[in-house]
């Protein structure tokens, strides 16, 4: 029984203790906000530091994720799951090296690949063939002519501006057809709809337009079609070449994932129907996706420490406004002091204060952050990033300024001597 009412007495004891220090809370904070209403200019100009830097942050962080994705974007564009196989060098030759030749890729290579590697999802050769065109008016140009299969729109993530593009049916019954550029189409009639169904010859032998085309993204120059190029079917260009040697063999990757896997896959298929001497390459965009990815990541950390210079900046204010505030209220210390005031009570009261005023400016800097993204989201086509996280940063980024400089003022504030206080004037 004695136990019990021991146990009740404890309880009883802890609950008014929770209460006590409730009340002292609650006390500080009123004390605060008092604080700010009678200096309500001092309050708003302390806090615009806090503001800007808040604002920064989040505004870094949109630029950073906003051009980050941009980057990516133009990236993947030229064709993520693409894989480009080329032959770089060397080949047969006898001992004397008198009779070497090159030992170029072939469509059996693109059969081989396509049967032995399951993550090939489609392919296209690329057969090399420049001519002069004519161009209307006794006018002739060097056009590059690509032999192509119809495959290669998809492999190359190529978009289709009016027409169509060839099928298996105009490859296989070698249809002299043609799909352009759009520079050339608008240089030799005008522009790309009038293009289509239209008439050319190469090397004297009509060709009709069933369309045009462009690239999905800028390439700078990185690629192998020109401004203006022509694609006819593979089985057409073959005959005019007289060979079977292709220059380039594109692989679409059923998923990016295994794309590094596939393209070693297929080195070793090729290299394998070819001579030990020969040379051959596999290019990707992964290596070039990361890189891009870990430029912009790098780019978005040195503009955010930036903007921490600015919080730092809205800190030091901060710290100076309160050191000011603790010296004009020497004497409020003292009376609190003298009514049974701690000293953890006083340091808790400016520490709060330092608190709330870097919050406050954070809460705002962060609406106005995110206020812009938005805006341009809502009255623009422009898809801007926005990023729930860089707002949670910027809020615990100031809510810490405030801790750091405002130790110092609240901590001289907690040391005064009650006395001393009371005599100051």
């Amino acid at each position: 029984m004695t136990s019990i009412r021991g146990l009740s007495h404890l309880s009883f004891e802890r609950t008014l203790a929770s209460a006590k220090r409730t009340m002292v809370l609650s006390e500080i904070v009123k004390l605060a906000i008092d604080s700010f209403r009678v200096n309500k200019v001092r309050f708003m100009l302390t806090a615009l530091g806090m503001v800007i830097g808040a604002a920064s942050v989040v505004m870094v962080v949109t630029i950073g994720k906003t051009g980050k994705q941009y980057i990516l974007d133009e990236i993947q564009g030229i064709g993520i799951n693409e894989v480009e196989v080329e032959y770089s060098g060397g080949g047969a030759s006898s001992p004397g090296m008198q009779d070497y030749r090159s030992d170029f890729l072939t469509r059996e290579d693109e059969t081989a690949v396509l049967e032995q590697v399951p993550s090939v999802m489609a392919s296209s050769p690329v057969l090399d063939m420049p001519d002069r065109i004519s161009l209307g008016n006794g006018v002739q140009k060097d056009i590059l002519v690509l032999g192509v299969a119809p495959q290669y729109k998809d492999v190359r993530n190529l978009v289709l501006v009016s027409g169509r593009f060839f099928d298996q049916e105009d490859d296989a019954g070698h249809a002299h057809v043609a799909v352009v550029t759009i520079p050339f189409a608008q240089e030799r009639f005008g522009s790309a709809d009038a293009a289509v169904n239209q008439s050319f010859d190469i090397k004297g032998i009509p060709f009709t337009i069933v369309g045009t085309f462009k690239e999905r993204v800028n390439t700078f120059g990185q690629t192998e079609i020109a401004d203006q190029t022509i694609l006819i079917p593979y089985s057409v260009a073959r005959y005019f070449t007289g060979t079977n040697d292709v220059k380039q063999l594109y692989f679409s990757i059923r998923n990016s994932a295994e794309v590094e896997a596939a393209s070693k896959q297929i080195l070793a298929v090729i290299r394998k129907r070819h001579q030990p001497t020969s040379v051959y390459k596999a290019q990707t965009l992964t290596a070039v996706l990361e890189t891009a990815r870990l430029i912009a990541n790098a780019l978005t950390l040195i503009l955010l420490l930036v903007s921490a210079v600015t919080l730092v900046v809205g800190g030091v204010g901060i710290m100076n406004i309160m050191l000011a505030s603790v010296r004009s209220r020497i004497r409020e210390i003292g009376i609190r002091k003298a009514l049974g005031a701690t000293a953890r009570e006083i340091k808790l009261q400016f520490l709060l204060e330092a608190v709330f005023i870097s919050l406050a400016g954070g809460i705002v800097g962060t609406l106005l952050g995110l206020a812009v993204p938005l805006s341009i989201r809502f009255f623009t086509d422009y898809h801007v990033a926005i990023s729930g996280l860089a707002a949670i940063v910027a809020l615990l980024s100031s809510s810490l300024v405030g801790v750091i400089f405002g130790t110092l003022p609240a901590t001289r504030a907690a040391q005064m001597d009650p006395v001393e206080s009371l005599k100051y004037e």
